[in-house]
């Protein structure tokens, strides 16, 4: 019996070792690099800047603070990374010479200057615009990609943050042309969020990953333009600008006379070469208090009123051979919740963004099963335990979090750690 329980724990003890090996293993199967992304001339920090892993589609990109954090597979660690952002040079530069930690890296603002053949194929923006969105269909040979995308959603109530989700999600991406939406699976999640303050029986904001990829107007173009609202806009050139060190056309605009059911403005980025649209910054026009109530809310009781007080966009676009794929987007909306028999408002501000960190042509075919799709009107499920794991994320790429967010994440970790001492406590009592 004693042989027979020394072979057991013999057998246990060898798993265990060779588990912890095949851990330790996994976790240097690729290596980490942490830095930020400065203007070489301010030493301001540059926001969703993209670096990306040449002959890869491995990319991320830096956060408001300007850092980044890449994870790059050791079988590329030969590579080249590629840091752009629009209207900077590109800076490249080998993985061997890029320090692991803390690594600065400085962008240049570039002048760009058209050719006046350039400038004569386009001298009515507007015409640009309509080839851009509504000339689409002529990209037939577009094919549909399985993406990776990392997705972080928080809410903060006046300064606090109040509700914090991230995720990293497959995405089945479909071609421009075809009218076939979306899908979009749940890899791996983990969310918090401080009920009391955020009084989510009250309104339920609009939010999660789709939120985000409906932002990607070269595929959802009915939500920014129709080929009738796009009459009711003004379009006029602005100074030209670079990505990639390829020089891109600027468009500003704007409603003519703000009759339209929703009314945007804002900046469009359009490559010279390909004419496809590269970036878009826009923001949706809140002045009608009247016509915009309730707007962007998904549901709401009867004595409740919400105002949006603001509302911006973007939406960028990376190259990769003779297409186009979307990259990153965001969306900021800030709004006023009203209470009927309430002395006090409250104002809440939902931010969203949404990074492709790999990809992949889908050359078989293959589909996202129906049991495993996301709903647009979903709510992740709430897996607060992993805020605890600083290795929660493993080899997958991810937006770095800022230092607000950091602030967040510390303070859900001790609410974990109260919520186990009081657990310990209670069963102690019991005992």
């Amino acid at each position: 019996m004693e042989k027979s329980y020394t072979l057991k724990r013999c057998a246990s003890t060898l798993l265990l070792v060779l588990f912890v090996l095949f851990s330790l293993s996994a976790q240097t199967e690729f290596k980490e690099y942490h830095g930020r992304v400065v203007d070489g001339r301010t030493n301001k920090t540059i926001e969703a800047a993209n670096l990306s892993i040449n002959t890869t589609n491995i990319s991320t990109i830096t956060n408001s603070e300007g850092e980044f954090s890449l994870k790059v597979p050791n079988n590329y660690l030969d590579s080249k990374v590629a840091v752009s952002f629009l209207g900077y040079t590109t800076y490249v530069v080998l993985l061997s010479e890029l320090s692991d930690d803390n690594q600065t890296i400085e962008l240049y603002e570039v002048i760009t200057e058209l050719s006046a053949v350039n400038i004569a194929a386009y001298k009515n923006a507007s015409n640009l615009i309509r080839k851009v969105f509504f000339g689409k269909s002529e990209n037939k040979d577009e094919e549909s990609v399985f993406m990776t995308a990392f997705y972080r959603e928080t809410i903060k109530r006046r300064n606090r943050n109040v509700s914090l989700t991230e995720a990293v999600v497959n995405i089945l991406k479909q071609p421009n042309w075809t009218p076939q939406r979306d899908d979009i699976q749940l890899g791996k999640a983990r969310k918090s969020t401080d009920y009391t303050r955020l009084d989510t029986v009250s309104v339920k904001l609009q939010g999660g990953p789709f939120s985000t990829m409906y932002l990607d107007i070269m595929k959802y173009t009915e939500y920014l333009f129709t080929e009738e609202s796009i009459n009711g806009y003004d379009f006029t050139f602005d100074k030209p600008s670079t990505l990639n060190n390829r020089a891109v056309f600027v468009v500003d605009f704007s409603p003519k006379n703000k009759q339209l059911t929703v009314n945007y403005s804002g900046k469009l980025f359009i490559d010279v070469e390909s004419l496809a649209l590269v970036s878009a910054n826009y923001f949706l026009d809140l002045s009608n208090r009247d016509k915009t109530k309730n707007l962007l809310v998904k549901s709401k009781p009867r004595d409740v009123e919400v105002y949006p007080l603001e509302a911006i966009y973007k939406v960028d676009y990376k190259q990769k051979d003779n297409n186009w794929y979307y990259s990153y987007s965001n969306l900021s909306l800030t709004f006023k919740v009203n209470k009927k028999r309430q002395l006090f408002n409250k104002v809440y501000t939902l931010s969203s963004e949404m990074a492709v960190t790999d990809w992949e042509v889908n050359s078989t075919g293959e589909k996202i099963k129906n049991k495993d799709k996301l709903r647009p009107s979903v709510i992740i499920t709430d897996a607060i335990s992993g805020f605890s794991d600083p290795n929660f994320w493993g080899e997958y790429n991810l937006i770095e979090p800022d230092k607000s967010i950091e602030s967040a994440i510390d303070k859900i970790r001790k609410n974990i750690e109260k919520e186990k001492d009081r657990e310990r406590k209670k069963n102690t009592n019991i005992k």
